[in-house]
């Protein structure tokens, strides 16, 4: 158990170090600014999607999970964040087209910035992950992925909460524990 803690948390560490700045700022600040964020990803990418989702809401932005049943239509101008490892997703790659066919600005979490999600967004968050022996036994399929894309978004929030003037009492107060 130590052994793989240990692996996870260094590659997770790695991945996140490769991640340019720049990037991140960018992403920051198109979050902030838009008018509705729309988030998208599938399995377990879908659900770091969502927890992302619900702290973005908490932050007190205009934020929807694709495919809940109460998500409006995108429109020109809205954001939408697609999560996906392989960046290949057939669902994430089709939601990519479509959403930019309409003047919405793609933003992707992927592996790959050349799959074809990563091809198909406006900015591309790229992760890049081990493909050796040691990741297959300690961190299988999208661990290290996963993992990284939530410690990333996480990280994004206090930069998002300073952005908008924002401190932990008024999270606390979007917080679903009051509803």
């Amino acid at each position: 158990m130590k052994e793989t803690t240990a692996y996870i948390l260094e590659e997770v560490r790695r991945t996140i170090e490769r991640v340019d700045e720049s990037t991140i700022d960018d992403i920051v600040t198109t979050l902030a600014t838009a008018p509705k964020i729309f988030i998208y990803g599938v399995g377990r990418s879908g659900l770091v999607g969502e927890a992302f989702a619900a702290r973005l809401v908490q932050i007190g932005l205009n934020v929807h999970f694709v495919g809940d049943t109460t998500t409006p239509i995108v429109e020109k101008g809205h954001v939408v964040l697609i999560i996906s490892n392989t960046g290949e997703t057939m669902s994430a790659v089709q939601t990519a087209n479509i959403v930019r066919r309409l003047g919405a600005v793609v933003i992707s979490i992927t592996g790959s910035a050349h799959s074809k999600l990563g091809i198909a967004s406006n900015m591309v968050m790229e992760l890049v992950q081990p493909r050796d022996e040691q990741k297959k036994r300690n961190a299988p399929l999208g661990t290290i992925f996963e993992a990284s894309s939530m410690v990333m978004m996480d990280s994004m929030v206090p930069l998002l909460m300073a952005k908008l003037n924002q401190d932990e009492a008024s999270l606390r107060r979007r917080h679903a524990i009051w509803v």
